[in-house]
């Protein structure tokens, strides 16, 4: 009894005492350093150079100005930035928030109980196309919907005649080969939140009467609304900067059919050599992003 009532030394027990509070700034200081020189240096920088006139050629790349919102102004005001937005809302909407997620949580739901080796082979087969890089996919996508591809070659071996996918339907043809890719993550996702959900709910509700579609919507579903909004968030961050995806099958055309925000942003800055112009669209893609998150938490009422 009388070793619990002595004092606790200084630096000993709850906190840490100067001399270890000193040594772990010391073992943080690296990841602090590789925190400042990549992420907190090129986000000022991005934000300072989103307002000044920064090129690649001209008076303004040897000498840049600070040109306030000017570059903002003429982006409002750019038709080719409001046909980018158009496009990036289609490709997100059908590629991420309907598609991505939708065929994710339907294969997860499918494989939830089965087999491990059903489970397996449907696990590998989907997550073929995630781990393989964005370009490979593309270029996969390109040599199956070009005009010899494999779709128009079934066609004339039906009967049909050939269609040209990337021309006539550029942005289907992007959207599928951006589910394709990205299904994978959203299914294992759906896997592990499926996963937690405890039987004995299930059973209680089946035997209360519920039918399986009132169980998976009143029971299942709520139950997993955190993993939902989660996924949701990181499948439109992800889809909001696809770039590869769309250059490598249409480089944003024909025209600019399948222009999104990336593209756009990399035809302003390295085409027509304006950085500032085409780091304010970067701005603007941020706060998309940022707006987009912060709506699903407020409509789904989940906090992360």
């Amino acid at each position: 009894m009388e070793a619990l009532n002595q004092p606790v030394p200084r630096g000993r027990g709850r906190g840490f005492g100067g001399g270890e509070q000193w040594r772990a700034v010391l073992f943080l200081s690296p990841s602090w350093l590789l925190l400042l020189l990549f992420f907190f240096v090129p986000t000022a920088l991005t934000f300072y150079f989103a307002f000044t006139n920064m090129a690649l050629t001209g008076e303004a790349a040897m000498a840049s100005e600070f040109v306030g919102f000017h570059n903002f102004a003429d982006m409002f005001r750019d038709p080719g930035f409001r046909t980018a937005v158009y496009n990036t809302m289609v490709y997100l909407v059908f590629s991420a928030v309907i598609g991505q997620q939708a065929v994710g949580f339907l294969l997860a739901f499918l494989m939830n109980g089965r087999s491990r080796a059903f489970r397996s082979i449907i696990g590998s087969i989907v997550l073929a196309g995630w781990v393989a890089p964005e370009v490979v996919c593309a270029f996969v996508w390109f040599a199956f919907l070009n005009d010899s591809g494999t779709v128009n070659m079934a066609l004339e071996a039906a009967g049909l005649k050939p269609v040209a996918w990337l021309y006539s339907f550029p942005m289907v043809s992007v959207v599928i080969a951006n589910i394709w890719h990205g299904t994978a993550f959203s299914m294992m996702v759906f896997q592990a939140a499926l996963g937690d959900v405890p039987k004995e709910v299930e059973e209680a509700a089946m035997i209360d009467g519920a039918s399986a579609w009132q169980r998976l919507v009143r029971v299942v579903l709520p139950m997993i609304g955190g993993s939902v909004v989660t996924n949701m968030v990181l499948v439109t961050l992800q889809t909001l900067g696809s770039f590869t995806m769309i250059y490598a099958l249409t480089g944003g055309g024909p025209g600019n059919a399948t222009e999104t925000l990336p593209v756009y942003m990399y035809h302003q800055a390295f085409v027509n050599y304006q950085l500032g112009y085409g780091t304010a669209i970067s701005l603007t893609l941020l706060v998309i992003g940022a707006a987009a998150s912060l709506i699903y938490m407020k409509v789904l009422k989940v906090k992360i």
